[in-house]
């Protein structure tokens, strides 16, 4: 009976020891994982360039591709490092390759084995880090990085998360492709190069429809958009000091307002300041302190209707205020239309 039990001992540890050494056998290394991944790339990047003339051709290739890539790196897998084995989650890739054979388009599809392409090969450059920097490093530091190497965030993402640039541009051309009906090739040899003679002029339609609403849209688009002019500053007009928000308008009600209270000679000179600010606004003059009344006369000799409304009232002006004669209640009227037919001249001009 004791020599029974020590021979189903013995049995069981064969059998421990067998199970043992085929999970090891099944582990692969690190070295057979990162060809694989290589391989993988190299295969995903012949996805993305390449062209059979045959749309059904190229299908057919893209998905013997996926079924292969999924072959060299399965959902689940166990690596052997430095005598320890670590679990491998590839379950993301098949993800990304099944999204890929659903997308309906060549741009979309482009765009799913562009991310793909990306994640792999950012993957292999790290294990190349992890492999040059291994040595000397223990068992437990080996094996927590390569497992932080195959959790970081930065290889989380899912194929679908490419660039806004890239979704933009892929947008614009299934737009593009919408435009046109897809017909099959006539004949299979000259399909490709009827598709590239038409691809070519798809493009110059839209580079110049582009263009033409660029000329045509652009100019009052930014006009639109342009920075707002800077805050007006103080002004001095004729030792007057105007304040940036103050308007010809304002200083006309002053004018007004002067001459009910009776001072007829300081409202024909706020009047006259009114009319240099109202000049000054519409770029018909430039205002400044050292200029007197006469710089802003020979400044609008060239127009002749304003400047002969303006010769009388800077007349009128330096007579009753640097003159000093009293102004009465008819030539504070008289000034005041004088006003006003000068502002018509500048808008009629």
């Amino acid at each position: 009976m004791r020599a029974l039990s020590s021979k189903i001992i013995v049995v069981g540890l064969a059998i421990l020891f067998g199970l043992a050494c085929f999970t090891g056998a099944r582990a692969a290394t690190l070295g057979d994982y990162r060809e694989r991944l290589t391989r993988s790339l190299a295969a995903i990047e012949q996805v993305k360039t390449h062209d059979h003339e045959d749309p059904t051709q190229r299908a057919r290739f893209a998905m013997a591709t996926i079924a292969q890539v999924k072959s060299d790196l399965p959902q689940h897998e166990q690596i052997l490092l430095a005598g320890q084995i670590i679990t491998v989650d590839n379950l993301w890739l098949h993800e990304a390759l099944d999204t890929y054979g659903k997308a309906n388009s060549e741009a979309d599809q482009h765009a799913q084995a562009a991310a793909i392409d990306e994640r792999l090969r950012a993957i292999s450059e790290r294990l190349d880090e992890l492999k040059q920097s291994s040595t000397g490093s223990n068992k437990d530091e080996s094996k927590a990085r390569l497992a932080e190497i195959l959790r970081r965030s930065d290889y989380n993402k899912t194929a679908a998360e490419t660039s806004a640039l890239g979704r933009l541009w892929a947008a614009f051309l299934r737009w593009l492709s919408s435009l046109f009906p897809q017909t099959k090739p006539l004949l299979p040899g000259r399909s490709r190069f009827l598709s590239g003679i038409v691809q070519i002029i798809v493009m110059a339609v839209a580079v110049a429809a582009i263009a033409l609403l660029i000329w045509k849209f652009g100019p009052r688009y930014f006009r639109n958009r342009r920075k707002k002019k800077k805050k007006r500053e103080v002004r001095i007009v004729l030792g007057e000091r105007l304040e940036p928000d103050q308007t010809s308008s304002d200083l006309l009600a002053q004018a007004e307002a002067l001459a009910r209270s009776g001072d007829l000679r300081a409202a024909i000179r706020k009047a006259y300041i009114a009319l240099l600010c109202e000049l000054g606004d519409r770029k018909v003059i430039s205002l400044a302190q050292h200029k007197t009344n006469r710089d802003y006369l020979v400044a609008i000799r060239d127009r002749k209707s304003l400047f002969e409304s303006m010769r009388n009232l800077t007349n009128r002006f330096e007579l009753h205020w640097y003159g000093f004669i009293p102004a009465g209640e008819n030539d504070w009227k008289e000034f005041r239309n004088g006003y006003q037919q000068a502002v018509t001249a500048v808008i009629q001009h």
